[in-house]
C-alpha cells in the first residue's frame, strides 16, 4: 500500500511511518493458524496422516510413470517426488502440451517454464484424486499409446 508522505497526524507525523510498522507486523511471519497447523502435523497422529499422505501421492506418481513408460516414453521421476517428467522426442514443451492437452484433454506442464533444462519435457503432477489420475493415464494410454 502506499501512503502519501503528505498525510499527516494531527501531531504533524507521517501516517506512513506508523501504517509501515503495523502492516510489516500484521504480515511478519506465519499466522497463528498456520503455525497451529504446523504443530499439528509433528504430534504423532499428525505425522502418521502426513506419512498416509506422502504415500497416497507417491503411488499416484507410481501409476502416473509407469503409464508413461508403458507408452514409450523417457520418464524421470515419480518415484521419490509427486512430479513425473515425460520426454516427447522430437517435439518442444509447449507442443507436447498442447498435443497431450488436445487429443487426451489431461493437463500437464510445459518444462520450457523451469528454464532451459526443462525444454522438450512436459511435467505431470500427482496431487489429484486416485480416480481422476487414473482416468487421465486411460485417456493417454489411448490418444498417445
Amino acid at each position: 500500500t502506499v501512503v502519501p508522505q503528505e498525510l499527516q497526524f494531527e501531531d504533524g507525523t507521517p501516517v506512513s511511518k506508523d501504517w509501515n510498522r503495523i502492516v510489516t507486523t500484521l504480515f511478519n511471519g506465519a499466522s497463528n493458524i498456520v503455525q497451529k497447523g504446523g504443530l499439528a502435523c509433528l504430534s504423532e497422529e499428525g505425522y502418521r496422516e502426513v506419512q498416509e499422505m506422502i504415500q497416497y501421492y507417491k503411488t499416484n506418481a507410481g501409476i502416473i510413470k509407469k503409464a508413461l513408460t508403458e507408452i514409450g516414453l523417457e520418464v524421470y521421476g515419480g518415484e521419490n517426488s509427486p512430479y513425473c517428467w515425460a520426454r516427447m522426442k522430437g517435439k518442444g514443451s509447449w507442443e507436447a502440451f498442447e498435443e497431450i492437452l488436445t487429443q487426451a484433454f489431461v493437463v500437464t506442464t510445459p518444462g520450457a517454464g523451469f528454464g532451459p533444462g526443462g525444454e522438450g519435457f512436459v511435467r505431470f503432477s500427482s496431487f489429484g484424486h486416485r480416480a481422476d489420475v487414473e482416468e487421465a493415464v486411460e485417456r493417454l494410454r489411448k490418444h498417445l499409446g
